[in-house]
């Protein structure tokens, strides 16, 4: 390995460290000025902030030529924001989820993801693919705005009075957000460090695995898709750790719509012949996407909330499947093992435990309906 493709990695992750704790600090301080929720930021400014990285690689590839690194990026950020940036920030701490992300804004997540399987298909995402997928998110953008500004929510289970950073103290303990002009200056400091630290990242990690002769398509589906989603993932991480989870969800699922419909949707109106998708990644990559998007609903459902055990499940998943894409890539002995283990033994066992949470979750809120009734 290059010493100067490790220095690389290490300067991008002090970087997206830096990065992701002022823009936080800038975002939650300008969501209280305004007079908005954490969530509706995290679902706009942050996701769209921290899915910057992924729309300069998946622009550039396109320009290049590069269509397997291009869908790679999107779809495998898409699954590392779910199943890993999501599974580590419920390790950190329980993430609290709103009744508006689990009735309009994880549905949508669901919806775009099983549209861009649709119009993958045919093997390209054509012009009037990308603006079908442009308009459904600026729809959602403003949408998200206008309900923000009617009065910020608070998640299920929450008193009113927690928000944020002050849960836990009181009203007269939470200090005085920063001024506007302050909290948009730290926006944008973070977000350049944020893409910088990326770029940086990045270039070392693609440096190195195509050094070892790996495809375009599985570099973006674990390299780049990782890389570029360290912002989301140290802006999440540093949300939990200071308190704000309703800005960490809706960074994850504002950036999931932004990738879709925006990183993959603009592209597409830019190339001349759309983006080819590869059929490797409609058979298997894409479906995984929606699968992780689907896997959250139900999650998110049971209690509002993402507790540890279902972070820690998550993260076992994107293990699994990155250890499919890098044994299915190098062609490795073990892999028919692997994927017989996987498929009889582990898949199906997931699927069983949330079914059975689903279940005991619907039949609790029953039952507290039923006592309600009763005189």
């Amino acid at each position: 390995m290059d010493l100067l493709d490790a220095g690389r990695i290490v300067a991008g992750l002090v970087l997206l460290v830096l990065g992701g704790e002022l823009l936080v600090r800038g975002a939650s301080a300008l969501a209280r000025r305004v007079g908005i929720s954490s969530l509706v930021v995290g679902l706009t400014v942050v996701s769209a902030a921290t899915s910057a990285p992924e729309l300069a690689v998946t622009v550039g590839a396109v320009l290049r030529d590069e269509p397997g690194l291009a869908v790679g990026n999107v779809v495998g950020s898409n699954i590392v924001n779910v199943l890993l940036i999501l599974g580590a920030s419920a390790l950190v701490l329980p993430l609290a989820v709103t009744q508006r992300l689990v009735r309009l804004d994880l549905p949508l997540v669901v919806a775009l993801s099983a549209a861009l399987l649709l119009v993958s298909l045919d093997g390209r995402i054509g012009a009037l693919d990308g603006v079908l997928l442009l308009s459904a998110v600026v729809a959602h953008t403003v949408l998200t705005v206008v309900l923000g500004r009617r009065g910020a929510e608070v998640p299920a289970g929450r008193p009113s009075g927690e928000h944020g950073a002050g849960a836990g103290a009181g009203p007269g303990d939470e200090p005085a957000p920063a001024s506007v002009p302050r909290s948009v200056l730290l926006v944008v400091l973070g977000v350049a460090l944020l893409v910088a630290g990326a770029s940086l990242l990045v270039d070392g990690a693609v440096s190195i695995a195509t050094s070892l002769g790996v495809s375009s398509l599985v570099v973006g589906l674990t390299v780049v898709a990782v890389g570029t989603s360290l912002p989301e993932l140290a802006t999440s991480i540093i949300a939990v750790r200071r308190g704000e989870r309703d800005l960490a969800v809706g960074n994850v699922v504002g950036s999931n719509l932004f990738n879709i419909g925006v990183v993959l949707g603009l592209p597409a109106l830019i190339a001349r012949d759309g983006i080819p998708v590869a059929g490797a990644a409609v058979a298997l990559d894409i479906p995984v996407m929606l699968a992780a998007s689907v896997a959250l609903l139900p999650v998110a459902f049971t209690g509002f909330a993402v507790a540890r055990w279902e972070g820690a499940l998550f993260v076992g998943l994107y293990a699994a499947y990155t250890g499919y894409v890098v044994l299915a890539a190098t062609e490795h002995d073990a892999l028919e093992g692997f994927t017989l283990t996987m498929a009889w033994f582990v898949l199906p066992l997931v699927v069983l435990t949330l079914a059975a949470l689903t279940a005991y979750e619907l039949g609790l809120r029953r039952g507290r309906r039923d006592a309600g009734r009763s005189p």
